[in-house]
This record gives structure tokens, sequence and C-alpha cells, in this order.
């Protein structure tokens, strides 16, 4: 029977019996609780990822409850520095349960991989010789990867874009190719440099540049959710969220801050997973700019019972098999939490989780202001600069958000108050408990 993911006061759980739900969710072994608690990556891994390898730089790990996609249960596994996210994701995707949660449906993993001819003396003619051979192209391009053809993918298309450029007039062949559970870079680099000396005889020119791009706009995930007006909090809420929307989509200051918001949750999940953040972003990104005008990558509006309507579109570049997530122990454990069967799944997955995250920010805004929760988690940061420890963290934290000082000089302040205070006390007491009268 399916296990649900809203599990109750989650964060005010114990680690232990946090890591112990997370056991009963998703089937983890011992082993694998310990790599996840520990977050170990050892040296001789690291020096196969990169080079000039020095050491390790640990990044929290946390688990967004209460996702329900597609009829589904999921705890999103999310990695990031930043306070308040994975809070946020998990509060908004509580208040998408009621209604049936995220609804998400994506394309087929289709990459672009681009081959740049430069010096051709007639790109007309190099454009009608390219694509005369199309198919033997195509041919030479599935030669290299006969296990990716065995399982449905390939190259399956080419174009030829001409494309004036500072530098004279270039040919740019490029293959579609389907890539199936893959990201896809290292198959679709292969594929490129695999056909360019053909393509350089056909166009009689130079094959320059032979990789794949980034903007990976035939490879989209979508999500959608519908809330009603009393969950957020009532009908001024909605209006501030579409009005919130509106702002985005009319400037691109105020936009690119609520794209950011998005890839919060999106980026999270990409890095968990051992999927590349930097295509992911740089993809989102194109994609938003991608009719001339820097746009949200999300979508607000009321319905006409006054309930708030979303939908997300992004490029979806991920992959649940090779590169990282075939070497990073921490990764392969996240997709194993997730349980999803697909890239295209995974994809789907992290559009409900921008989504989401999309959605908390911008109530946050509408409603009680971006800092009220931020700013109570930063709190414990700035404590524990400041030199606070254990407990005292959070007592240090509680007093700046009350105080409405969450600043580096008040938690010194507060932390030398406390140490004094303790320093008073009894040796037999406890600091800051009554004293305890006889009856």
């Amino acid at each position: 029977m399916p296990k649900p993911s809203n599990i109750s006061s989650f964060y005010k759980l114990p680690l232990e019996e946090r890591l112990d739900k997370l056991r009963d969710f998703s089937g983890l072994s011992d082993e694998e609780i310990e790599l996840v608690k520990n977050g170990k990556l050892s040296l001789s891994t690291a020096q196969r990822m990169i080079e000039n390898v020095v050491g390790v730089l640990p990044i929290p790990l946390g688990i967004a409850v209460n996702f329900l996609i597609n009829g589904r249960d999921y705890l999103i596994p999310m990695a990031i520095e930043e306070p308040s996210v994975v809070a946020a994701a998990s509060h908004a995707a509580k208040l998408a349960r009621p209604s049936g949660g995220f609804q998400a449906s994506s394309t087929d993993p289709i990459m672009i991989g681009q081959i740049q001819l430069v010096k051709s003396r007639s790109p007309r003619d190099a454009e009608k010789q390219i694509l005369a051979s199309k198919k033997e192209i195509l041919n030479i391009a599935n030669q290299q990867d006969p296990m990716l053809i065995s399982k449905g993918g390939g190259a399956k298309d080419l174009r030829v874009r001409i494309l004036p450029s500072l530098t004279g007039t270039m040919v740019i062949a490029e293959l579609i190719v389907d890539c199936r559970d893959a990201m896809g870079a290292n198959v679709v680099n292969t594929m490129a440099e695999s056909v360019a000396p053909l393509l350089e005889k056909l166009s009689e020119g130079r094959a320059n540049l032979r990789i794949i791009s980034n903007l990976a706009d035939r490879r989209v995930a979508r999500a959608s959710v519908g809330i009603s007006k009393e969950a957020l909090g009532g009908q001024a809420v909605v209006d501030g969220i579409v009005d919130a929307y509106a702002f985005a989509a009319a400037d691109p200051y105020r936009c690119a801050t609520h794209n950011k918001g998005v890839m919060n949750g999106v980026t999270a999940v990409c890095l968990a997973t051992g999927n590349d953040t930097r295509a992911i972003e740089a993809g989102a990104h194109a994609y938003a700019s991608r009719t001339g005008h820097y746009s949200p990558l999300t979508r607000w509006s009321k319905n006409e019972n006054g309930d708030l309507e979303g939908f997300i579109e992004i490029p979806a570049a991920v992959g649940i098999i090779g590169g990282i997530t075939a070497v990073h122990p921490t990764a392969k454990i996240c997709l194993k939490i997730l349980g999803v069967k697909s890239a295209k799944e995974l994809g789907e997955v992290m559009a409900s989780v921008g989504l989401a995250q999309n959605l908390a920010a911008l109530r946050a805004l509408a409603a009680e202001g971006i800092q009220h929760g931020h700013m109570s988690l930063h709190a414990r940061n700035i404590a524990a600069m400041a030199g606070a420890e254990g407990e005292t963290i959070d007592l240090v934290a509680a007093a700046m958000v009350s105080e409405k000082k969450v600043r580096l000089d008040r938690a010194k302040d507060l932390v030398a108050e406390m140490a004094a205070s303790k320093n008073r006390a009894s040796p037999h007491q406890e600091p800051h408990q009554p004293k305890k009268h006889p009856k």
C-alpha cells in the first residue's frame, strides 16, 4: 500500500525520528541511512569526479514533505544551503493536497546537438546537401550508442539553420536526439563529433563547435495546481499573488527574483539527485527569454470562483542514469527516496517543486512579507556566527526574532548576556530556571 508523504510536524521530529520515517517511506537500508546522515563522499570518489581535488564541501540535505503529484505521494530530497526553502515547499505542497496536489506532464527527452560549420562558400547549397544526406548522417550518429538505440532513443531528426553572425554566415546542423533516461550530454557530444567530417564535406566548410545545447526547449516538464482562496487565507491573498505575478511579467528586475524563487526548488532537487545544476539554470533562464522578453517561468491566475490556479513550464534536461547519478552515493540514495522510474518523471517532480516554491514565496510576499518565515530560520545562522552553541543558538535566535533585530551585533550581545547569566547562576541550579521554594 502506498505510504503518504504528508507526515505531521516532520520538522518538529528529532533527527533520528525523521530518518526512521524516511527509512519506512523509501525502504532505505541501515547503510544508506548512515550515508544520508553523514553525507560522506570519499576523496577517492571525489578525485574521479573533478580535477585538483583537495577535499569535499557538504551541503545540507533536507526532505520536503506533503507532495502529491499525479496522485502519487513523494518525499522530495533537496540539497540547498538557504533557510526556509524546504519548509516553504513543504507548506505549499500541504496547501495543494486538498485539491488533488500537482498535475504534471512532460515531452519526450529530446536534446539538440549543434555542429557549427563556418567558411562555407554557399550556405544555401550546403543546407540542401546536408538535408539530402539526412539518412546517412543519422545512421553515423546512431552507430555511436547501440544501447541507447535498443532503448528506443537515438538521433531522430536533423535540421539546418543559416545563421548570420559577426564573423560571417554560418551553417548550423542540429541533431535531434532522444536521450531516454540520460541527461544526454556525453552521447549528444559524441554524435556531433562523429558526423562532423561528413558535414564538412557536404558543406565545403569547416566544422568548428560540436556540442549539445543547454536550451532544451524540446524537453520540457509542466505542472499545474489549483488552491482554494480559503486555504490561502482569503481573496485578498489570491489577488496579491496574481498581482505579484503580473509585476514579474511586466518587469525583468522583479522577474529575475521571481524565477530565482522557482529555481530554489528546481535546483535543490537537481543537486540532490546528482544532475547538472548549471545546465538546468542556464536552460531555464534562456527559456524564459525565448520570446525576446524575459518572462516568468510560472503563471498565476484567479478562476471564476476566486480560487488560485498556477502553471509552470520549464526545460528538464535531467537523467537518472549515467554521469554523477551513477557515481555519487548520496545522489543514488536520493533517487531511491524519490522512487522515480524515468528521467521524464524526475523532470515532472522538479517542475512541481518549482511551482510549489514559487507559490510559497508569492504567498509570503502577499500575506505577511517574505522576511517573516525566512528570518526566523536565518536567525539561527546569525546566532551561530556570533558564537552561540547548542541550545543557546535557539535561545538567541528566538530573542532576535521577538525583538525584530536579526543582526550579528545583537546576536553577540545576547550570547554575552546569556553567558554572563549562566556564570551568575548557582552551581546547583540550571540557568534561567526559577528558584524552587519548599512547600
